[in-house]
């Protein structure tokens, strides 16, 4: 049975405000990542080194009692570490599965351009399809099952990016930034009462994060908007300076999270401000820049931002009411 719009709200306010005590002066932030993780979406963070992205995670993560893992990423760690593998116990004459760490329902994966593309690729299947395939079996992941990864836009040195089948399975990417002075000095005191994410309280059970879930796709989204979502991710594949636009999963990866914003929003219908809102953290690691734009200092973040300043917004009467 899915929540009213008031409680939905009510519920996910209580999430975003025990975040907001550790992760101080980023409400729009902290918002935002639980909006990707309503729409059941994978969240990666991408920022400088200190500004939070691990906290942030681990905040999230605390703050609903479910099953909860992190992996260090490291050159060294290899595919069966993240996914796990068979092991002989003593006694036995056959082998037994060992579950690794995707097993869970809310995975922080630290660091995670620091691992090899073969470690890195192990996430894949996982993330996509929510799932695990080892010696022909196939062993599906708890749900719902959440990863958060971070990585850091500077020290490339030992590093692997992240190739675009493999960003292109996040449905947002955020950063965090720095904070203001005021907030800076909470962040200080905190540090100074050796206060860390775990001693944040649950506030919700791994069953209510599940019903808020299952009560996203209750909230409608009008075909007039549906159209303007493609409009926007169509937009991109000819705007210029843009080498590879968003494609079609982009466009669902959009709808997904503007419906889950609206519900967030204590609303049972998606507008077009709930597509905006979401359209650059969801878009804009989708797009390749042409290396004649990458001389100009030029961003996906700018090109979305003219794309929907160009595309006119469906009026009510278009049945997005």
């Amino acid at each position: 049975m899915s929540l009213d719009a008031e409680e939905f709200q009510t519920r996910f306010e209580t999430l975003a405000a025990n975040v907001d005590t550790y992760v101080r002066g980023k409400p729009d932030t902290v918002r935002t990542a639980l909006v990707c993780l309503l729409a059941e979406g994978h969240l990666l963070i991408e920022d400088y080194p200190g500004l939070a992205k691990t906290s942030l995670a681990r905040a999230i993560a605390q703050s609903v009692e479910a099953g909860f893992q992190r992996i260090q990423f490291t050159p060294d760690l290899l595919p069966a570490d993240v996914t796990g593998t068979q092991v002989y116990r003593p006694g036995q004459t056959e082998p037994q599965f060992r579950q690794g760490p995707v097993f869970t329902n809310i995975l922080l994966g630290d660091e995670i351009n620091r691992a090899s593309p073969k470690t890195q690729s192990a996430l894949l299947e996982v993330m996509a399809e929510r799932q695990v395939t080892t010696d022909g079996m196939t062993r599906p992941v708890p749900r719902p099952f959440l990863c958060i990864a971070t990585q850091n836009p500077v020290e490339h040195q030992g590093t692997y990016p992240l190739p675009e089948a493999q960003l292109d399975r996040f449905a947002m990417r955020i950063s965090i930034g720095y904070p203001e002075p005021a907030d800076e000095v909470e962040v200080v005191e905190q540090g100074l009462a050796r206060r860390t994410p775990e001693q944040l309280p649950h506030v919700l059970t791994l069953a209510q994060l599940t019903e808020m879930i299952e009560t996203v796709p209750d909230v409608h989204v009008a075909p007039a908007l549906q159209q303007y979502i493609v409009a926007i991710t169509r937009a991109t594949r000819t705007a210029t300076g843009v080498r590879l636009g968003v494609s079609p999963r982009g466009s669902v990866t959009l709808a997904l999270c503007a419906q889950a914003r609206a519900a967030s929003r204590g609303r049972r219908l998606t507008d077009p401000d709930d597509v905006k809102a979401v359209a650059i953290p969801v878009l804009a690691h989708r797009m390749i820049m042409a290396s004649s734009a990458l001389a100009d200092r030029a961003r996906p973040e700018d090109v979305i931002a003219k794309i929907l300043t160009d595309i006119p917004i469906p009026p009510p009467r278009n049945g997005w009411t």
